[in-house]
């Protein structure tokens, strides 16, 4: 895109940043100094201008002024200042409203409730055979420190009646994942969720994770991760049924 700056602007421009001033670098005798000095303004207020007219024709200018949740923003500012920071700099002035939509999304697990998310989707079960679907990522802040923890979750059951839509299964993960929390509650919540919608012989829950906590700060331990399990049902009764399981999750492709 070209931007067309009047010529009247640039001839004052060129003319206001070179008259006035000698190559010494000193300016010409005082008869000629009130002219210079104002010269000079006449100078700083062609350059504004044309700056305006820049940014008024640049498309890619930053956006208008917008707020999302005015008070969150408020305290996000105040953190900044307290941590030395400028909040009206550039790169932070939209900080504020970043982070005030970013902590709604991450958090929107507390706004969902399990009715909407299945949504109707159970099915009448032909057998009786454990279903599992392993590897769902999911991402978490811990209540602790607020920081995320993230990692895979394996989900199992053995249906008594009805079976449940697959993509179903991840959802729920993410209700009870998008809200601040302790890796041991979240397994525990999406497999208690899970008994009460289907009331299958069983469920079994693995969550294995990394903790932003442990790694960025703290100990400092960048390749730990930690795993947690909950068991209900058969897979708590039966060895064999949890052992088989197991071995299904950790299992390598």
């Amino acid at each position: 895109m070209t931007i067309e700056i009047p010529a009247k602007l640039l001839n004052s421009h060129r003319t206001n940043g070179v008259n006035g001033i000698q190559s010494n670098g000193h300016h010409k005798n005082d008869h000629n100094s009130g002219h210079t000095n104002g010269k000079h303004s006449n100078s700083k207020n062609g350059v504004a201008q044309i700056a305006a007219i820049q940014e008024a024709e640049n498309p890619y200018a930053t956006p208008p002024e917008e707020s999302y949740d005015p008070a969150f923003e408020s305290l996000v500012a105040q953190m900044l200042e307290r941590l030395g920071e400028d909040p009206e700099r550039d790169g932070l002035k939209r900080t504020p409203l970043r982070v005030a939509k970013a902590m709604d999304f991450l958090t929107s697990g507390y706004k969902q409730s399990l009715a909407e998310v299945v949504n109707g989707a159970l099915f009448e079960a032909e057998g009786q055979e454990m279903v599992i679907v392993r590897d769902i990522e999911f991402y978490s802040q811990c209540e602790h420190h607020m920081l995320p923890f993230f990692g895979k979750a394996h989900i199992g059951y053995i249906p008594k009646g009805n079976i449940i839509g697959l993509s179903k299964l991840a959802r729920i993960v993410d209700v009870f994942a998008r809200r601040l929390q302790v890796q041991e509650r979240l397994t525990g919540q999406v497999a208690d969720a899970l008994m009460e919608i289907l009331q299958p012989q069983g469920v079994a829950v693995v969550t294995e994770a990394s903790h932003f906590c442990m790694m960025m700060r703290g100990v400092q331990k960048q390749n730990s991760f930690t795993i947690s399990s909950a068991m209900r049902g058969i897979f708590k009764e039966s060895a064999s049924t949890r052992g088989e399981f197991m071995e299904l999750v950790t299992h390598t492709r």
